[in-house]
């Protein structure tokens, strides 16, 4: 499943309400009333000598402690979708450039999202001839939360709802029916957390992206729904909005696609970023992203390309 663009957008909409419900002892210790600010360019200049693999979603956000002992610090997350050896080190080096960029504390987070119960890194050590290091950090990992599922039904958090989604997609993937169902449960959901309309537009989008359906299908759930909450208080997402978001989807996917192709083949991948900002379909350049993570070579990535073309012509 691609994860990076529905993770990015509902962390850095909600922030606050990410960090109350995975991590809670951090949220109780800042003092979100003096704002935050999310440093992504900054980031990527830091890191952008420090490539280890392919990430999901990293983000660095400047915060406040609430007993004043730092005037900021600073925040780095890094949400992760599969299990990857190299893991631990990469957030040991990154969370070191970062630090050595800034010259301030960096803590960092970790959000894993695979389905892989194996998979749980938490540190990163080295050592020899009396020489070593050691870097940990705090580990949420997602597929854990099956076990709290009443739990997550009777919360009304908006990340409940976002783990119960997430966790239920990866049970009934590929099961259209059974998608439609639970899709059209926490679409309707929303309407009843009483939150903002901006929050209910970021956690709808999250849902709508990770639940795919075929495109009949998703008609009929957008009409069922229509009929249902037209009388609401709360609005429904219009049809014009979701065509809207798909585009925009398209378009991140699309800036997802260059970014891996220029990262694991340099300027041998531009070529074929072109060819990929000429095809049109999620679906299609989900389907690309993913042949492109498997890619060893251009010429293997190119093949995938041609078969993709062929197929579409």
């Amino acid at each position: 499943m691609e994860q990076d663009s529905p993770w990015k957008e509902v962390l850095e909409d909600l922030f606050e309400e990410f960090l109350e419900f995975f991590f809670p002892e951090v949220h109780r210790d800042l003092d979100l009333s003096k704002g935050y600010e999310f440093l992504d360019k900054e980031l990527q200049q830091i890191l952008v000598e420090s490539e280890t693999g392919a990430r999901v979603v990293d983000k660095l956000v400047r915060v406040y402690l609430r007993d004043g002992s730092e005037s900021w610090l600073l925040i780095h997350i890094e949400i992760q979708g599969y299990a990857q050896e190299e893991f631990p080190e990469r957030m040991y080096v990154y969370n070191y450039r970062i630090f050595d960029g800034f010259q301030k504390e960096v803590v960092s987070l970790a959000l894993l999202t695979d389905d892989d119960m194996r998979f749980r890194p938490s540190e990163y050590q080295r050592s020899r001839w009396g020489f070593g290091v050691r870097c940990w950090f705090p580990v949420v990992k997602l597929i854990d939360y099956r076990a709290r599922w009443p739990e997550l039904e009777a919360s009304e958090h908006p990340f409940a709802l976002v783990t119960r989604a997430f966790l239920k997609t990866l049970e009934v993937e590929g099961n259209a029916q059974e998608t439609y169902s639970w899709k059209k449960t926490f679409l309707l959901a929303l309407y009843h957390l009483g939150l903002s309309r901006e929050a209910v537009r970021t956690l709808y989008k999250f849902v709508d992206w990770i639940m795919r359906l075929p495109k009949e299908m998703n008609e009929a759930l957008y009409y069922e729904l229509k009929t249902i909450e037209e009388n609401k208080a709360m609005p429904y997402i219009t049809t014009a909005e979701r065509i809207g978001m798909e585009k925009g989807m398209e378009k991140g996917m699309k800036t997802v696609i260059t970014k891996m192709l220029k990262t694991k083949f340099g300027e041998d991948g531009r070529s074929l970023a072109e060819r990929a900002a000429l095809m049109q379909g999620l679906s299609t350049l989900e389907e690309l992203s993913e042949k492109i993570l498997l890619a060893q070579s251009i010429s293997e990535a190119e093949s995938f390309f041609h078969e993709i073309e062929l197929r579409l012509s």
